[in-house]
């Protein structure tokens, strides 16, 4: 059975996409989540309610020893399955000016999205190699491209995945493995329930924020056969955003 390992889904873009990948590709779900378990339960009470399947994952993605200990018993407990998709959505947010950024925020930062990326990878990529088959995707963001004022460390995360999605697609091409980033610009999800949207929109060509859900029809379709000749690319969905 093809699975997709989606980090950080028990909420927002997370959610969507593990949902509609259950939905347009028929794939079990593994449920990542660090804490919340109640919003990790209602995302697969979701994709169990369109007649797709999953189970709960829970761990911190930046634990490189969780992660690897989980994900190789779940492996060894369930020899029929494994992953073909892997979404490195997990990521937070501390945004501040530099001189004010805690080295603890720094950290955290970039710990769960570029040493998180590198963990899950870790642990699922051997067996894509030896498959000779899979779909990689990681969840950057605008900042990553362009820089945003009070997100240093957000932008400094982001723009090392990016990095990391353009060198790790030329050293696993020939296997059939493809790895794209995703630049989502502004989305309404938790992550941005504390800007004005109203007043930020103006900033988008298309005036208005986008929706989980149209991220997560992207990391679908990247997901699928037809994205089979791409690799190595960062997708911007942005509303027109200058990049």
């Amino acid at each position: 059975m093809k699975c997709a390992l989606v980090t950080g889904s028990s909420r927002g873009i997370g959610k969507a996409v593990a949902i509609q990948l259950s939905k347009d590709l028929g794939l079990h779900i593994l449920i990542n989540y660090s804490s919340n378990t109640d919003a990790a339960k209602e995302t697969l009470a979701e994709i169990e309610s369109n007649g797709g399947t999953g189970e709960l994952m829970q761990f911190n993605v930046q634990d490189a020893q969780a992660v690897q200990s989980i994900i190789s018993k779940w492996q060894e407990e369930n020899p029929d399955k494994y992953v073909e998709v892997l979404v490195n959505n997990a990521g937070i947010t501390r945004d501040n000016l530099l001189p004010m950024i805690s080295e603890e925020d720094w950290d955290a930062v970039l710990n769960i999205s570029v040493k998180g990326m590198y963990n899950c990878t870790q642990a699922v990529l051997r067996k894509m190699l030896r498959n000779r088959s899979g779909r990689i995707i990681n969840m950057a963001s605008l900042s990553g491209l362009k820089g945003n004022p009070g997100q240093t460390n957000y932008a400094a995360a982001k723009g090392a995945m990016i990095a990391a999605t353009k060198s790790l697609s030329q050293e696993i091409a020939k296997r059939k493995i493809t790895v794209n980033a995703v630049a989502p610009g502004f989305i309404t999800s938790d992550m941005t329930s504390d800007l004005d949207e109203e007043q930020l929109k103006h900033m988008v060509p298309a005036q208005r924020f986008g929706s989980a859900e149209e991220v997560a029809h992207l990391v679908s379709f990247l997901a699928s056969d037809k994205a089979a000749y791409i690799t190595g690319e960062v997708i911007n969905i942005n509303g027109g955003i200058y990049a």
